[in-house]
């Protein structure tokens, strides 16, 4: 068995993206195992198992993540994770891998297959609400699949903000004071962990793309449902969503049905579904797919030499 420590050194986002993307057209082609996250819930954080198998690739595993929002606070971060593959024929362990970083890369990943396929402007104007490790991510990656002209930020600290855009001259980017102004573009995406709507409907233009990634756990919601209600809402997993994405809380409050959700983005990939118009408003809910850690762990030890540990 090997152990990768920095895996994350190794990988690109061209790459990161094109593996992500052929492990959401599986999803789409129903050619994956993968039941929902398990939860453990603690005081200040929560502890999630995420298993996985991709016939197609030979390869199957588990993550195990924790999501801990004050960690920042004390100078660790938000999400760590680990992600241990076993041989299929076998059961035996063959890598541990440091999967903290590669979580964003993967994140990010999901967002750029995302708006590859359902941003229907560009080149594109991305507004960020939320400016952690995640929306770095998803600029990065989304920069790495379209063609970038204009960013704008928000985050509930303004010197977030300013730090941010001050990372980016390139793009011109520029930290707002109001959510309100960052949604006056082509691309919204969020980030944050709110339990309450941030992104108000009326604010949100005809023909806009949102990512909405910061809603990945029971009772976490960034988007008022009256947007919900009038975009077309893409999803990574029907089950996932229900119960812990974007439209989980809506479906529980009765005022969104599951039914409404337009389709997976592994369908988009492949075909099947797709924006209805350009002047739909589509949204992409993201709560991450064991099966995007099995494909950025598979870059990591076609590139990687590992260091080798005993298990047997």
């Amino acid at each position: 068995m090997k152990y990768y420590p920095d895996a994350h050194e190794l990988l690109t986002y061209p790459e990161v993206n094109h593996a992500v993307e052929e492990v959401f057209a599986e999803h789409g082609r129903g050619n994956v195992q993968m039941p929902p996250k398990i939860y453990i819930t603690f005081n200040r954080g929560d502890l999630r198992t995420m298993p996985a198998y991709i016939p197609g690739i030979n390869l199957a595993g588990v993550k195990i993540v924790n999501v801990h929002p004050e960690n920042p606070s004390h100078g660790l971060p938000t999400i760590m994770a680990t992600t241990l593959l076993i041989d299929p024929e076998t059961g035996v362990p063959t890598a541990i891998i440091n999967a903290t970083a590669l979580t964003d890369m993967r994140t990010g990943a999901s967002g750029a297959v995302a708006a590859k396929y359902l941003a229907q402007k560009k080149p594109l104007t991305i507004g960020f609400v939320g400016s952690g490790r995640q929306a770095h991510a998803q600029l990065n990656a989304i920069a790495a699949n379209c063609v970038i002209e204009r960013v704008l930020v928000w985050s509930r600290r303004r010197e977030h903000a300013e730090a941010f855009a001050a990372a980016y001259p390139g793009y011109g980017a520029v930290a707002l004071k109001t959510i309100q102004e960052v949604c006056d573009c082509d691309l919204l995406v969020t980030t944050t962990p709110s339990r309450e709507p941030l992104i108000r409907s009326e604010w949100i233009f005809d023909g806009t793309h949102i990512n909405a990634i910061g809603a990945d756990a029971l009772g976490k919601q960034e988007l008022d449902t009256a947007l919900l209600l009038r975009a077309e809402v893409f999803v990574d997993d029907y089950e996932q969503a229900v119960h812990s994405g974007e439209v989980n809380v809506p479906i529980r409050s009765g005022i969104y049905s599951a039914e409404r959700i337009a389709g997976t983005l592994g369908e988009v990939v492949i075909g099947k579904k797709h924006r209805s118009s350009p002047d739909a408003i589509t949204i992409f809910d993201s709560t991450g797919l064991a099966i995007q850690d099995l494909a950025i762990a598979r870059l990591v030890i076609e590139k990687g030499e590992g260091m080798e540990l005993s298990f047997l």
